[in-house]
């Protein structure tokens, strides 16, 4: 039902009749504000509504299906807010948005265990010989550490592929990116902990991040 209400909400808001209610309020002085596509917007809903069901990623490619039509289109509608409309961006973002999504897997990894649920790819796990159950009782053996050192290279290459594309993305658009921080702090944090997902550090807080964060903002880079 919540979906179909946002469904139902941003066509509203496409035909400038907004709900009365706060959140849809906003959005809609947004669109109008920037001109956002109705595209990215409905893709965040329906991909949200096709996992309702909380299901493991059958493969590391529906994951990254996922983040594109979640994660990335939030970066498009970013992009469009600060008025960059270049390909080398958007190119940017789809690679940054899938860093997100794959690493988010990683991070709730602990929390989606300590409520008997998982939902890293199958496919890694089966090719290492791991189990969802090995997830649920903190296994800490080497092939479950690889599986979780194959997901993370994985976000690591698209920061990696995003990065490429620095010298052709308007300087303009690197405000969007600077997610690009706290992902290279978890990946750097887990590669410490030789991929232990359920190591206590990775649970802490970094209180150097907001500097780090001024430091790439200030050197306008990604």
């Amino acid at each position: 039902m919540r979906m179909e209400f946002w469904k139902k909400t941003v066509d509203d808001i496409y035909c400038d009749s907004p709900p009365q209610q706060p959140v849809a309020l906003e959005l809609w002085k947004a669109v109008k504000r920037h001109n956002l596509t109705k595209r990215w917007l409905m893709k965040i809903i329906d991909e949200r509504e096709k996992n309702l069901d909380d299901k493991a990623y059958r493969n590391i490619q529906e994951l990254e299906n996922y983040a594109e039509n979640t994660q990335s289109s939030l970066l498009y509608l970013t992009l469009e807010i600060l008025g960059v409309k270049d390909l080398h961006a958007d190119h940017a973002a789809s690679h940054i948005g899938k860093a997100q999504g794959i690493v988010t897997c990683l991070r709730a990894t602990p929390y989606h265990g300590s409520r008997r649920r998982v939902f890293l790819p199958m496919d890694i796990c089966m090719l290492h010989g791991v189990s969802q159950e090995d997830f649920l009782r903190k296994n800490q053996d080497k092939n479950v550490r690889d599986v979780i050192y194959d997901i993370a290279s994985q976000a690591h290459l698209h920061l990696k592929h995003a990065r490429s594309f620095q010298k052709s993305v308007p300087v303009r658009a690197f405000p969007a990116f600077l997610q690009t921080v706290a992902l290279e702090d978890y990946l750097k944090k887990i590669q410490q902990v030789d991929f232990d997902i359920f190591h206590p550090s990775l649970q802490q807080k970094n209180t150097l991040l907001p500097l780090s964060l001024y430091i790439q903002s200030w050197r306008k880079s990604y």
